[in-house]
């Protein structure tokens, strides 16, 4: 009995013994992902636009360039200046997007003087890339006498390299005022003016008898 009873205390000491606890594994994060940043659009490109006419010339016998210039002018520092010794300088500042990594970029510029002749009569095109300069002329020639008006018009044509899509938008329209005179340098109003003076005078000396009136009158007045 005593032999029994030792092996039941026994069983019964061995089966309260602990439970050894299973291990416990922490999970690991996973690598983070690098955050995907979304691209920053392209600062704009800031150009010098010039354009250069002349204010006056002459009609039929010569002719004259009207200039249009697209330069780079980040800092400010580019003052238009005339090629020509008495035209007319117009300067402005515009900022154009840069997108020349993504797109093709033509300059596309046109000059309206109604009235005059005008070489080229349409528009002009030229590829523009980053920190290059474009430069536009046209030789302009007056027939009549008189005032003339117009303007100079700049367009930029975008197409994307990848899909080939096309763009256009306006960037300048500039007005332009260019005075046709004669021969003389005399200005239309001063031509007619003169032209009726020179008619009437003209036509006193060319009147019958006039040398022996102004001979009679003369003599009157002597007496």
């Amino acid at each position: 009995m005593l032999i029994l009873a030792s092996i039941a205390c026994a069983g019964s000491v061995e089966s309260a013994a602990p439970v050894p606890a299973e291990p416990v594994v922490e999970a690991t994060s996973q690598s983070a992902q690098p955050t995907q940043i979304a691209a920053q659009p392209a600062l704009p490109e800031t150009r010098q636009l010039t354009l250069e006419f002349p204010s006056k010339m002459r009609t039929g016998v010569e002719g004259d360039v009207v200039r249009l210039t697209l330069e780079v002018d980040d800092l400010g520092n580019i003052t238009p200046t005339a090629q020509i010794e008495g035209n007319v300088v117009v300067g402005e500042t515009i900022e154009i997007p840069d997108l020349y990594e993504t797109h093709n970029v033509t300059a596309e510029a046109r000059l309206d003087l109604a009235g005059m002749e005008v070489t080229p009569t349409d528009s002009i095109f030229e590829p523009l890339s980053r920190g290059q300069s474009a430069t536009f002329y046209w030789s302009i020639r007056p027939q009549e006498t008189g005032k003339y008006r117009g303007t100079v018009w700049l367009h930029l044509n975008f197409t994307d390299k990848s899909t080939g899509e096309e763009s256009r938008i306006a960037v300048s329209a500039q007005l332009v005022e260019i005075e046709a005179v004669d021969f003389f340098g005399l200005s239309v109003n001063l031509a007619r003016t003169s032209g009726v003076i020179g008619s009437v005078v003209g036509g006193v000396i060319g009147f019958p008898f006039i040398e022996d009136i102004i001979k009679f009158l003369f003599r009157r007045k002597k007496k």
